[in-house]
């Protein structure tokens, strides 16, 4: 009975990583056809341009796998799984229900979590240098560069949750977690929020691609499924930074009637976060590479440390 519980658990898992980031990118399409006036993406494919989806995965089917002459075959083509299936492992571990409503129960969840985080971002870095293309490999160092520099206040917020806690389960942050840890964690949220999206690229800390700059950086050289995967990774990738702000800051399933409607207030704040990453990108304008360094070492860090700090009074004040 016990292994049938797990493999159902891990089950719903896969369906959820297989059916939330592609929501959230056809969410993304339409909430930026509304906030930009945009015309094709509202009616293309029937009603709402729901089909519009479907289309985007036939494309990508139908085109032509192609590595460049001079690449790294292996990692070029090994570069896209790197960035896809972390994220994946890391649904496992993250609460969406009270009573055992997580894939697997890990002691040291935050840990696992963040490390493996950590590896997601490397597809991009393989892919960048396996390219051998100069804008994919500087697309490449921008994604080394951006990933060392986020890293530590991303660490730094997390740990402050685990110190209120006084543990490195996700479960048990989830159980020691109290309404009034809303303003006293606020200023580790928004340093983990902010880090996690510069960690997935996306506006407006995308200057490793950079459309603009350097064609598209690491994913330059990538068409057809290879690229889908990159995109399916950015997707999911905003998915599970949601869930696990979610979790560590907004009390993941808690809320009214949370022991039968636990679940939905998790989807919910997931949701909500899912969105204000969308439109992040609609509303604000690529920061250059040098001012995303600044921010992070002179802004999210001094944060991180501030929160840290405040986190260790209140807890040898009001233990």
């Amino acid at each position: 009975m016990e292994f049938f519980d797990v493999a159902w658990r891990l089950a719903a898992v896969l369906v959820a990583f297989l059916t939330l980031p592609l929501l959230v990118g056809q969410t993304e399409h339409k909430v930026m056809a509304h906030m930009q006036g945009r015309v094709g993406p509202m009616y293309a494919g029937g009603f709402h341009g729901w089909a519009q989806l479907v289309a985007d995965g036939v494309k990508f089917a139908q085109k032509e796998d192609v590595v460049p002459a001079e690449a790294d075959r292996r990692i070029f083509r090994l570069a896209p799984a790197v960035a896809l299936v972390p994220y994946l492992l890391v649904l496992i571990a993250i609460p969406v229900a009270p009573d055992g409503g997580v894939g697997q129960v890990i002691d040291a969840g935050i840990f696992f979590v963040l490390a493996v985080l950590g590896v997601g971002v490397l597809g991009q870095l393989m892919g960048g240098w396996a390219s051998a293309n100069k804008y994919s490999l500087l697309g490449g160092l921008r994604t080394a560069a951006q990933l060392m520099a986020y890293e530590l206040p991303l660490l730094l917020s997390a740990a402050s949750v685990t110190m209120a806690a006084g543990t490195l389960s996700l479960p048990g942050i989830l159980d020691a977690w109290e309404w009034w840890w809303l303003p006293w964690q606020l200023i580790g949220a928004f340093v983990f929020f902010t880090a996690g999206i510069a960690e997935l690229h996306r506006p407006p800390f995308d200057a490793p691609l950079a459309p603009e700059e350097i064609i598209f950086g690491p994913l330059t050289e990538y068409g057809g499924l290879r690229f889908a995967l990159f995109m399916l990774a950015e997707y999911a990738g905003i998915v599970v930074v949601s869930a696990l702000t979610a979790v560590l800051f907004l009390g993941g399933w808690h809320g009214p009637f949370s022991d039968q409607l636990g679940w939905l207030w998790m989807l919910l704040k997931t949701g909500a976060l899912s969105f204000l990453v969308i439109w992040m990108r609609v509303a604000w304008p690529r920061m250059r590479a040098d001012q995303i360094q600044k921010f992070a070492w002179t802004v999210l860090v001094p944060l991180a440390l501030f929160q840290i700090a405040v986190t260790g009074v209140v807890k040898v004040v009001f233990p």
